[in-house]
């Protein structure tokens, strides 16, 4: 049986250099692999790509790109700090989890999460 190993989404960006500083200097992502147009991050379970060829197309709500830590607060305050605006963290009942909302550079919508029945 063949056997999926990993998983990479890749986004477009209008600046691959500031999206890069975004993810790696601000979020803390580490860089897996630099295509030169395109630059892969690990994010602990998985991968995200930003590459300057595709096309951004950031909506309102949508796509959603979701990063899991058990350290919700210390990201909001690393942010606001940069000042990078962002919504309250707070308790969704719904989903059960502890999040808030920012935007990256390129306009899609980031959330930070943690799921509380962990």
């Amino acid at each position: 049986m063949v056997k999926v190993v990993n998983t990479i989404v890749f986004f477009g960006t209008r600046d691959l250099s500031i999206t890069s500083s975004f993810y790696k200097g601000l979020i803390g992502l580490e860089l897996f692999r630099d295509q030169g147009t395109c630059q892969i991050f690990s994010a602990g379970g998985g991968m995200i790509g930003f590459c300057d060829h595709l096309q951004v197309i950031p909506r309102e709500d949508t796509p959603i790109i979701t990063l899991l830590t058990d350290e919700v607060d210390e990201f909001y305050k690393r942010l606001i700090k940069a000042g990078v605006e962002c919504t309250e963290p707070t308790v969704n009942e719904k989903f059960n989890i502890y999040h808030f909302f920012t935007r990256d550079p390129d306009g899609y919508r980031l959330e930070i999460q943690r799921f509380l029945d962990r």
